[in-house]
């Protein structure tokens, strides 16, 4: 049996954007054609969607890094370079994806429909797009804007109507071969089902819901114990809970006690899902002949604590429509099925930059000029060329980059450090 995997941390990067083109227009008999330099691609994206075949995190295991490739740079005669192929990443339906610093959701992916987690980096200008009257043959271009990065905590958390839910062996797996389509994994030992099991069950003609086989849960399972930590979150978006015990104690255990025991790991999970509703249904009636006093007892506990009761021989099918029937009444009262709104929102790879952003600090005899603005004004720059080191000049001047540093004490000479450049200062 493969392995069920539902958590996973993965890292993504979208690409990088092209880089525009430094080129000028060679024509026969024309003796100086003008710059003619395309635009690069944008970067691939990469992009999560739902694939309904797939029902574990397994693929992502091994393969924790994920980078979209980069568009092309632009070529001469004003072409522009191919945008990068998107990087579609399939995961199974009810993946939430969490930015994995402060666990804050970025996409609950629910639905059908594709979501862009890292869009691609946009491409670069061409020289075609800096020439002025004043500036015929510009031999600079824009480089393409790097991509999205983000580290991605992958949580999957079924999509489930209805939960099953009880210690091992009280008959939750055969609840759910009998009442739906499903075929689970049945023998009379603990924790024969390993995995969440889904199955729809149809009550009539466009009337059906979802149910899951939760592996059992025992005591201290909310601190680790068994094998219910690694499932209770599967339970966190059921609207309904049947809470299935053993009414003829046939493994030796009070069904009053499981029901305490479990409630109260339900609670130290989460107390949303110790308040959600519940049925409680007495299973293996059929063990208990005329004796009513076990059932009556399980009845008063749950009325008490204001569930809803019901009674049933899963393995014989004795009112199995009957709760089936009753649970769907008691879904058409309540809300939908939980879906996350998004908490964390990317900081876009393209997002507007300003001199605002400059900094610049001193390291020994070095004055250091970073941050945004820099970095893309300086990577616009072919400093082989006199035009261009002259308009990177009149861009720092006009941020104030030079009043700067000259009220920070900076000397003809001194070492400026500038994105991966270093210069000698001049007045």
């Amino acid at each position: 049996m493969p392995q069920f995997i539902d958590t996973a941390k993965i890292w993504i990067r979208s690409g990088k954007g092209g880089d525009g083109k430094v080129s000028f227009h060679r024509e026969k008999y024309i003796a100086s054609g003008g710059p003619d330099g395309g635009d690069g691609g944008r970067g691939g994206s990469i992009v999560f969607q739902v694939d309904d075949n797939l029902s574990t995190l397994m693929d992502f295991r091994y393969k924790k890094k994920y980078t979209a490739p980069a568009g092309e740079p632009g070529g001469s005669k004003r072409c522009s370079g191919k945008d990068g192929k998107d990087l579609v990443i399939r995961v199974p339906r009810g993946t939430i994806l969490r930015d994995a610093k402060s666990g804050q959701v970025i996409k609950d992916l629910s639905d059908s429909e594709p979501f862009v987690a890292a869009r691609g980096g946009k491409g670069g200008w061409g020289n075609v797009h800096f020439a002025t009257p004043t500036r015929q043959a510009p031999r600079f271009a824009k480089p393409g804007l790097p991509g999205q990065e983000l580290e991605i905590r992958l949580e999957l958390k079924l999509l489930a109507d209805v939960g099953l839910v009880g210690f091992p062996n009280v008959g939750k797996s055969t609840l759910l071969s009998m009442a739906s389509a499903a075929r689970p994994k049945i023998a009379n030992y603990h924790f024969t089902t390993l995995v969440p099991n889904l199955g729809v069950v149809s009550i009539g003609e466009g009337e059906s819901f979802v149910m899951a086989d939760i592996p059992g849960i025992i005591e201290g399972a909310s601190e680790g114990a068994g094998l219910g930590h690694a499932f209770l979150r599967h339970i966190d978006r059921c609207r309904l809970l049947l809470h299935i015990v053993d009414a003829a104690g046939s493994e030796g255990r009070d069904p009053i006690d499981d029901l305490e025991k479990i409630n109260s790991e339900l609670g130290q999970y989460s107390i949303d899902l110790e308040n959600r509703p519940q049925i409680v249904v007495a299973n293996k009636i059929d063990l208990l002949g005329d004796n009513r006093e076990p059932l009556e007892a399980i009845r008063k506990w749950a009325e008490d604590h204001g569930f809803a009761y019901a009674e049933m021989s899963a393995a014989t099918n004795q009112g199995v429509r009957e709760l089936m029937n009753q649970t769907w009444h008691a879904l058409e009262e309540l809300p939908p099925v939980l879906v996350y709104e998004p908490e964390f929102i990317p900081e876009p790879a393209d997002k507007p930059v300003t001199e605002d952003d400059i900094e610049i600090t001193k390291d020994g005899d070095y004055y250091i000029v970073s941050g945004a603005w820099i970095d893309r004004v300086t990577g616009s720059v072919n400093f082989d060329d006199y035009e261009s080191r002259q308009y990177l000049d009149r861009r720092l001047r006009a941020a104030g980059v030079f009043d700067k540093l000259e009220a920070m004490g900076i000397q003809d000479g001194d070492p400026v450090i500038m994105g991966e450049m270093e210069f000698e200062y001049e007045r």
